[in-house]
């Protein structure tokens, strides 16, 4: 299974994700509250894949986005709540791997995730 780092300003969203990614059988390997620390995690850590929110304080989640994927390889999932499709579509073209829009279904995250994986 992968190893992932969770990027997220909400402390209830990095928690739900942390659980419904270990109870499907991957392994947490950080998190982080904003892209900045993602990005630094990101570098420390080598995950498998992250989970990056897009609108976090400090750096958002798209520059934290453009500096992870100086990483051709990393695989980055995209978390959005509804209604930023321009963000999105930025993101895409940043070469974001996925995305999941807010309010997030465990089983979608965990076939995006399983999808990646996969791959």
């Amino acid at each position: 299974m992968a190893k992932i780092l969770i990027v997220d300003d909400s402390r209830t969203s990095r928690n739900i994700l942390t659980n419904i990614l270990e109870n499907a059988g991957h392994e947490v390997i950080g998190v982080a509250a904003n892209g900045e620390e993602g990005y630094l995690k990101y570098k420390e850590l080598k995950p498998d894949v992250v989970t990056m929110d897009i609108t976090m304080p400090v750096m958002d989640g798209l520059e934290a986005l453009r500096l992870i994927k100086r990483d051709e390889d990393a695989k980055v999932v995209m978390i959005t709540a509804a209604g930023q499709k321009e963000k999105m579509i930025d993101a895409l073209k940043h070469g974001a791997t996925e995305f999941i829009t807010k309010p997030f279904e465990d089983t979608e995250v965990i076939k995006v995730i399983n999808n990646i994986v996969a791959e």
